[in-house]
């Protein structure tokens, strides 16, 4: 598995929705989001091509989701299964969760 911090994650928002995306020959993996709330966004989906499989680019995009709540101020309603499993497997990361 890679390291997350290898990756390079864009952030895309706007009003009332967002987007962590890592992009490689032409595909993206993403960590789409809503935001509520200027303190709450929901994390509703993350879709990783068959080819990002196994590069830990899936951790990377929850990784970065945790890091900008932290530091942003806001905290993630985990909708998104991925995300959700992800945070009951990162207890350290339960103070960006609302839950």
């Amino acid at each position: 598995m890679s390291d997350p911090a290898a990756f390079v994650i864009e952030r895309e928002v706007t009003a009332t929705k967002g987007r962590y995306v890592i992009r490689k020959d032409g595909e993206e993996a993403e960590l789409t989001f809503s935001i509520t709330t200027p303190t709450l966004v929901i994390a509703d989906h993350t879709g990783v091509p068959d080819s990002f499989r196994g590069t830990g680019a899936g951790l990377a995009l929850v990784t970065r989701l945790v890091q900008d709540a932290r530091a942003m101020g806001f905290k993630v309603m985990p909708l998104c299964p991925f995300v959700n499993a992800q945070r009951k497997g990162h207890p350290e990361w339960a103070d960006a969760f609302s839950v």
